[in-house]
This record gives C-alpha cells, structure tokens and sequence, in this order.
C-alpha cells in the first residue's frame, strides 16, 4: 500500500512538473495541440495538458539588432560599402503577430537571412540609380526607401522596422582619392572664380569713380570756365565803358582820346618792369620816339589824325597834321 502511495504522489509531482510553464517577462509561448497552433502563453505561470500540449516556440517580445556589411554598385559602376545597424521587434503581442512571427520560418536563421538580403537588396536598388557623387548625401533617402519597401514585407512576417542606421558609406581607396581630388579642384575653380569676381567688382568700381570724379573735374571746368567767360566780359564791358566814358570827358576837354592810350601803354610797362624777370626795360625816349609811339596808339584807337593835335614830350600841343599810315 505505501508503494501505491508513493508511486501515485511521485505521479502527480511528474504531472505537476510537465502541466506547469513559466515564462519569462518580454517573451510568450506559443503552444500546438496535437501538432496544431492552440493558444498563446503568457508571461507567468501557465497550465498546459501534459504530453498533448507542447511549446512549440517561445518568442521575445523585445527589440532586437543586427549589424549588416554590404556593398552595392551606382549607376557609373562605383563601389560603395554599406555598414547599418538594424533595429527591429514583433510588431504586437496580438495573436496574429504571434502567431506569424512563429510559423512563417522554420528557424530565427531563415528569418535574418531573409531580412538581411531583403535591406541589401533595397539599398542596392536604391544606390543602382544614383551616382556615386550623389550617394554620401542620400543617408536619409535611403533610409526612408528601405523602410518603405521592408516594412510592409516584415509586417506580414510579424515583425516591423524599428530603425536603420545607416552609419557608415565609403567607396574603393582609387575612388576616394579621384573624389578627394575634385573637391579639392572644384574649390580651386570656387576660389579663383572668387577671386576674379573681386578683382572685377574692385575695378569696376575704380573705374566708376575715375569716371564720375572725371565727370565731376570736367563739369567744374565747364563752370569754371563759363564763370570766367562771363567775368571777363562783364570786366571788358566795365573797361570799354569806363573807357568810353573817359573819352567823353577828354573829348569835352579838349584832349585827344589818344593821350589816354598812351597812359594805359605806360601804366602796362609798369607793370611789365614791376613782374618781369629782368633788370632792364629798354624804351625809345627821343621825341621821334615818343611821338611814333603816340602815333601808332592813335591809329590804334581810331583815329584818322587829320586835325588830330599832337602832343610832345614836353607835354605841349602841337598843330594838327595829317598822319600817313607806316
């Protein structure tokens, strides 16, 4: 009898042990009844019939990563090298994702095998229609065309795409160097089409202010020489009527408007003997002299020198006579 006992206590303990599943937080059980899906396991302690209900596959809820190496080729057959990191999850703890996420692969290892080559063929059909000077500054346009094409594909596997970091784009050595070189040119080019931008704007510049201070120069000249103009006439016009004015009054006196030549004549040898640079200023001071001089000066001013008194060195007046031209 205590044999039965026993046996029957040890029995339960075994069917206890094999009824009973944990499962860990983050992760769900996923149990088949006699070979087919019956229900989904919680995390906790769970209650399963022995022998006919088994795991099939425990699954973790959390997210996971991967680090892929790849290489695809531009549209002018340049080499780019690929290094991204992955982050992906079940999509949801519902019993469809679950479910999915449990039977579409035999294996996790058919799964990332099947991802991994569905991103690179992505990128790689992305990178296909680009060039290879267009590709390290389409990071975020690639990410989002991976995302676009992989995402709907891994929501029917049950999972979805968290984030693909795209942390590294680099070419063949050959290819960065050809790169680094037209950089390097192009801002040469940059720079000297600068330079001679501001060698162009420097000049055109000094020139416009050659040409306007020209312009201003000449138009002060123009005035200058208008101002001039006019004072020298309105100066003539102020002589010929002070001169005609004196005329006048010698003419009412009696003196012959010569005389007054003849003193202008003097006053201009003054001033000739008073700025010249020579110490000497010959003049013909014999009474022939004189008298030619007084002569030519009265033609000069019109005079015909008929009845024209002359006068003589001595200052006195001389009977009219008549004064051939010589």
């Amino acid at each position: 009898m205590e044999a039965i006992l026993i046996y029957i206590a040890v029995s339960s303990l075994i069917a206890v042990a094999l009824s009973t599943v944990i499962i860990k937080q983050g992760n769900v059980g996923v149990t088949t009844l006699f070979g087919k899906y019956h229900r989904i396991l919680r995390p906790g302690l769970n209650f399963r019939v022995p022998f006919a209900e088994l795991i099939f596959k425990k699954i973790s809820l959390q997210n996971r990563s991967v680090e892929l190496e790849f290489q695809a080729i531009t549209s002018d057959q340049a080499n780019v090298n690929f290094k991204t990191l992955i982050l992906y999850a079940v999509e949801n703890d519902s019993e469809e994702s679950i479910k999915n996420a449990a039977f579409k692969f035999i294996d996790d290892r058919c799964f990332m095998q099947a991802l991994i080559r569905s991103i690179e063929s992505s990128v790689r059909s992305f990178v296909a229609t680009k060039k290879q000077n267009e590709v390290l500054s389409l990071r975020r346009e690639i990410v989002h065309e991976v995302n676009s094409h992989i995402d709907e594909e891994l929501n029917g596997w049950g999972f979805h795409l968290i984030n693909l970091q795209v942390n590294d784009i680099s070419f063949d050595e050959a290819i960065m160097r050809s790169m680094a070189q037209v950089v390097a040119t192009n801002n040469m080019k940059a720079a000297a089409e600068n330079e001679a931008q501001a060698q162009y704007i420097s000049k055109t510049r000094v020139a416009d202010a050659e040409a306007q201070a020209k312009r201003i120069i000449a138009q002060a000249e123009k005035e200058a020489d208008q101002l001039r103009g006019e004072g020298n006439a309105l100066l003539r016009k102020q002589i010929a009527g002070g001169l005609a004015e004196a005329g006048k009054t010698m003419e009412t006196n009696g003196v012959d408007p010569a005389f007054m030549l003849f003193t202008m004549w003097l006053d201009s040898m003054k001033f000739i003997a008073s700025h010249s640079h020579g110490n000497i200023l010959s003049l013909d001071g014999s009474n022939d002299g004189f008298e030619k001089t007084l002569k030519q000066m009265s033609l000069l001013s019109g005079g015909n020198g008929a009845g024209s008194p002359v006068f003589r060195k001595d200052g006195s007046k001389s009977a009219g006579h008549s004064v051939s031209n010589t």
